[in-house]
C-alpha cells in the first residue's frame, strides 16, 4: 500500500509570486528587484520557501493512490503534509508494512528528508522509519529547467486553474536535466498536455509523464 503526499494552501501561488515580486527593504534601503536570469532564480528559492504553509489534503491538490484506511496511514500523511518547505519541485511517498513506515520520493532540501524522518518517528504506534527519500543534486542547470517547466506548464491557459494553489497538483521533479511529472489531474486531455508542455522545456533531455487522472 503506497500513498503520495501533495498539498494546497489557502493562499494562492499567484497572489504569493506577485507579492514576491514587489520591490524589497533591506537595511532600511529600498532595492530594485533583481533582473533576467537572476530574477528567475529569486522566485525558485521565495517559491520554495512560502509552499509549505498551512496545507490541506483535498480531491483536487490531493494525490493519493490508495486512501488511508488506518489510523497509522492518516497520521503519517498529516504529518507529512505539514511540512515546512514541500513545494511543488519536491514528491513524498509512504507505505506502512506493520509498525514501519517506508518513505520515498525525491526532495530538493536535505532538510525535508531529516523532517519527514523526525515527524513520522514521534507517531504513536510507529516502530520503525525507512527512510529512501532521495535528496536531489544541487543544480543552476536543474534549477533553471524547473523554473522553465513550471512557467511552461502552468502558464498553459488549459493548465492554468491548477496553479491556484500553494503548492499545484503537478509536481515537477528535475534531476541531471530530466524532468518527471508527478501528481494528479482532472483528465486524460490535462494530463497528455502537460507532458507535451513539459516536452517543450529548452534544454531538458527527458519527460517520464507519473501523473494520474483524479477518480
Amino acid at each position: 500500500m503506497a500513498l503520495r503526499i501533495a498539498a494546497g494552501s489557502k493562499l494562492s501561488l499567484s497572489r504569493r509570486l506577485r507579492s514576491s515580486q514587489s520591490k524589497m527593504i533591506v537595511k532600511g534601503k529600498e532595492e530594485k528587484p533583481m533582473k533576467g536570469k537572476l530574477l528567475l532564480l529569486a522566485l525558485t528559492g521565495v517559491l520554495i520557501l512560502i509552499v509549505g504553509s498551512t496545507v490541506s489534503f483535498a480531491a483536487g491538490p490531493a494525490i493519493v493512490v490508495t486512501k488511508p484506511n488506518t489510523y497509522l496511514e492518516r497520521e503519517v500523511r498529516h504529518e507529512l503534509l505539514m511540512l515546512p518547505y514541500y513545494s511543488v519541485f519536491d514528491n513524498l511517498a509512504f507505505r506502512v508494512n506493520g509498525g514501519t513506515v517506508i518513505l520515498t520520493g525525491e526532495v530538493t532540501r536535505p532538510t525535508l528528508k531529516d523532517d519527514a524522518e523526525r515527524v513520522v518517528k514521534r507517531i504513536e504506534g510507529v516502530e520503525r522509519v525507512d527512510n529512501q527519500i532521495r535528496v536531489l543534486p544541487l543544480s543552476p542547470f536543474d534549477d533553471g529547467i524547473r523554473i522553465a517547466a513550471f512557467r511552461t506548464i502552468y502558464g498553459t491557459p488549459a493548465l492554468n486553474r491548477y496553479a491556484h494553489q500553494a503548492i499545484p497538483p503537478i509536481h515537477i521533479i528535475v534531476e541531471n536535466g530530466n524532468i518527471t511529472l508527478e501528481g494528479v489531474v482532472a483528465n486524460e486531455r490535462d494530463r497528455n498536455l502537460a507532458y507535451m508542455r513539459a516536452s517543450q522545456v529548452p534544454g531538458s533531455f527527458s519527460v517520464t509523464n507519473h501523473l494520474r487522472v483524479e477518480k
